[in-house]
């Protein structure tokens, strides 16, 4: 029987991962992904946007490097919402 790893058993993707969309639901961000994930993060994670109304915090945009929020004047870069982040 052949050794196999978990390595072979997935692919990673070729072309960097983008942020595609963001919902604010609640007390949490959900992130999609470019390559498929869905990552939902706590806004306790983000004191910023937390402590800020409802609205301001759904008045965001995204670049390539992430999303930021003009009247908030805050970034948050895409790597945070990696897994290899922390």
């Amino acid at each position: 029987m052949a050794k196999t790893s978990l390595r072979d058993h997935f692919q990673r993707p070729t072309l960097p991962t983008s942020i595609d969309k963001v919902e604010i639901v609640g007390d949490s961000i959900i992130v999609y992904l470019s390559d498929g994930r869905q990552i939902h993060t706590p806004l306790s994670w983000f004191p910023l946007l937390h402590s800020a109304q409802p609205d301001q915090c759904k008045k965001f945009r995204i670049s390539p490097r992430g999303i930021h929020w003009d009247a908030l004047d805050e970034d948050i870069p895409i790597e945070t919402f990696l897994d290899d982040y922390r």
